[in-house]
This record gives structure tokens, C-alpha cells and sequence, in this order.
């Protein structure tokens, strides 16, 4: 059996023993499994669960921090008097190549606010994405490939 399910079968377990079926008690039950199975990780098979799994946290952990922070930005520039945004569009390089983590990097793009994902190039090697706060094209660039991209594929290869 694999890590991740049996992970999943302590977790469940765990809210079985505390006759409590609710998200909260999963995701205590999910961390206490992972801290049991990372502890006893010198008898199992070489495994890159753990890797992938804090790989996974971390995306996720950085995707809400940039979905609090465009939105905050994109409200900010709606109720204050006069227009901050300075919208525009950038050709960003991607390191993606398969079509999963194509679309993974341009929807997840797209549904952070200020961002959307408008075109792909014919030959697979750039992503259009129209930016609402657009400084610098170069740090725009910068910014989704070393956040967003990065992160999308260390979980993915």
C-alpha cells in the first residue's frame, strides 16, 4: 500500500477514535499520521512521499498567500479614489512542457485576482497573461516563474 493511502487510513482512524467526523479532526489526523509514518520512514521503501507532500503544503501555503494579497490589491484599487493599476500584458517563458502542467500553471494564474491567463504560443514555449498591476514586466515575469511555476512543477516531477 502506498504511503498516502495508509496515511489516509490513520487519519480516518483517527477520527473514528475521537468520534469526531469533521475537516478539522482529518487534517489532525492527517498531520499526526504523517508525523507517525515520517518516524518510522527508515523501515519503509525508499519513498518520495514526504518530499512531495511538505513540495504540495508549500504550493498550497503559497498560492493562499498570493490569493490574499492580489486580492487586498485588487480591492484596494476599487475603493480608492483614482486608478492604481497599470494593466498590461507579458510573454512569460515557460518551463512547463506537458499539457497538465500547462494548464495547471495558466488556471491557477488565472484564478488569482489581477492575473488571467489569455493565450499560449503555437509552440508551447510562452504563456500570454494579462496583468492588472504591471510595474515592471521583468518582475512580473520573475514573479510567476520563481513563485508560481517553480512551485507547480517541484510538485509535479
Amino acid at each position: 500500500m502506498n504511503l498516502f493511502a495508509f496515511n489516509v487510513l490513520l487519519a480516518i482512524g483517527f477520527m473514528i477514535v475521537l468520534d469526531s467526523f469533521t475537516l478539522q479532526s482529518l487534517l489532525a489526523g492527517f498531520a499526526l499520521g504523517f508525523g507517525a509514518l515520517w518516524l518510522t520512514r527508515p523501515h519503509a521503501s525508499q519513498t518520495n512521499y514526504f518530499r512531495r507532500t511538505l513540495t504540495v503544503l508549500n504550493l498550497v501555503a503559497f498560492f493562499t498567500k498570493a490569493l490574499v494579497v492580489s486580492n487586498l490589491r485588487v480591492v484596494w484599487d476599487v475603493i480608492t479614489p483614482g486608478q492604481i493599476s497599470q494593466p498590461g500584458i507579458v510573454r512569460v517563458p515557460l518551463d512547463a512542457q506537458t499539457d497538465f502542467e500547462i494548464m495547471l500553471v495558466a488556471n491557477l494564474i488565472s484564478l488569482t485576482p489581477g492575473t488571467l491567463s489569455i493565450d499560449l504560443s503555437e509552440d508551447r514555449r510562452f504563456l500570454y497573461v494579462h496583468v492588472m498591476f504591471m510595474q515592471d514586466v521583468a518582475e512580473v515575469r520573475r514573479e510567476l516563474k520563481q513563485g508560481l511555476e517553480k512551485r507547480i512543477l517541484e510538485v509535479l516531477r
